[in-house]
């Protein structure tokens, strides 16, 4: 999962969320440098990605980009799965989202000693950006996928990959749909983490 996941399946803890939204900058045992529920953060950061990429429903969609993308399927999937969180949002919170997101960005500032250099680094372009809010557009995923083609290892190209997204964007969102609240349920019964939103009964029940 992307940014908006990790830091929406934090629930409400303001140091379980940095933990998580920083995990993929935390390398090996580092974080036992850190305060206990940044800790906890980082592990359930880590712990999500592996539930992430090893369910068969993340699988299916994955498989829809592997041809052409291969190894990069997996963090496009994610950030795929991160914009439909945005456009399924009022069925998985009660607070709207441009108000979550301006929460953890004060957040951010709050706790800002305990950001590795990496996030300090792109830090005021994603707030002056707003990055987390332009994934509920076409337009502001290929714009990430374009700035994450400049910074870390995923292809140039990688942006093009939004004409798949067109093209298949009903199954991805079923699959979306259908993974998101058994990830919930993974959270919560793993790390005793309480997520509640308003179809929480349905959807699990559902599942």
């Amino acid at each position: 999962m992307n940014f908006l996941a990790h830091v929406y399946l934090s629930g409400n803890s303001d140091e379980i969320s940095i933990g998580n939204f920083i995990g993929d900058y935390v390398k090996g045992s580092n974080y036992n440098n850190y305060p206990d529920l940044i800790r906890k953060g980082i592990l359930l950061h880590r712990s999500i990605d592996d539930f992430t990429d090893h369910h068969p429903i993340v699988h299916h969609s994955k498989a829809i980009l592997y041809k052409k993308y291969r190894r990069y399927s997996g963090v496009i999937t994610d950030i795929f799965y991160d914009h439909f969180l945005t456009i399924e949002w009022n069925n998985f919170s009660q607070q709207p989202l441009p108000d979550f997101i301006s929460n953890f960005y004060d957040n951010l500032f709050i706790h800002y000693d305990f950001l590795p250099d990496e996030i300090k680094d792109f830090l005021p372009t994603c707030l002056n950006e707003n990055w987390i809010n332009t994934y509920g557009t076409l337009k502001g995923i290929k714009k990430t996928l374009k700035k994450m083609s400049r910074r870390t290892s995923l292809p140039k190209k990688s942006c093009q990959c939004v004409r798949e997204l067109k093209k298949n964007y009903s199954v991805f969102r079923e699959d979306f749909v259908e993974f998101f609240p058994l990830l919930i349920n993974f959270v919560e019964e793993e790390y005793n983490i309480s997520i509640e939103y308003p179809q929480t009964g349905l959807l699990k029940e559902s599942s």
